[in-house]
């Protein structure tokens, strides 16, 4: 039986390594897999899945108007898995159409993105999907300054966190740091252990 996974975690915690070990896997044994991305993320090309550390792979960019179902819909053939990057981009109206697809067509989907954003706020696909995930599993990583688990996303700008301004903004390690909750909000204190 299908059922929708969300798996989140902060930068650089390997959520696009899973994915793609994930789609090899599958693959591996001749199985097709889809996978797409939000058209947001535009750091290495539209449609294009990259890790950090240079694994890539192209995927079908998903923006505000594509019909996820009825793509899917056509699509489902010999289709074992959908997999999802970025999925804290999608929409209320994506992450019903997943529920659908794996309700309906009984195909597996797996969505990976970050939970919250930079201000500590869901993004609204992490919210729906929090909400309608089958199983829900969080990937870890470390503080940026200490060793602690990170939790969130702190956003720089010229080596001081920010803390308002608009939700989405693409960016990479130049950008945003993932913490714990102290350096979150005490991002110049030393490390903690």
């Amino acid at each position: 039986m299908a059922q929708l996974y969300f798996k989140y975690g902060t930068m650089n915690s390997g959520k696009t390594i899973e994915i793609l070990k994930v789609a090899h896997n599958y693959e591996e044994q001749g199985k097709r897999v889809l996978i797409m991305t939000s058209a947001l993320d535009t750091r290495d090309g539209v449609g294009m899945v990259s890790s950090r550390i240079g694994m890539r792979r192209e995927a079908l960019a998903i923006d505000e108007e594509f019909d996820l179902f009825g793509f899917i819909e056509k699509e489902q053939e010999d289709l074992y898995c959908v997999l999802i990057d970025e999925a804290q981009f999608l929409k209320r109206h994506h992450v019903f159409a997943l529920a659908r697809v794996v309700d309906e067509l009984d195909i597996p989907v797996m969505a990976f993105g970050l939970k919250n954003d930079f201000r500590n706020e869901l993004f609204e696909g992490s919210k729906y999907l929090l909400l309608f995930a089958d199983k829900i599993e969080e990937i870890k990583t470390i503080c940026h300054y200490c060793s602690k688990k990170a939790t969130m996303v702190l956003r720089m700008q010229d080596g001081k966190p920010l803390y308002d301004g608009e939700q989405i903004q693409i960016g990479g390690n130049e950008t945003y740091v993932s913490v714990c909750r102290r350096h979150y909000f005490n991002p110049e204190l030393e490390g903690v252990v």
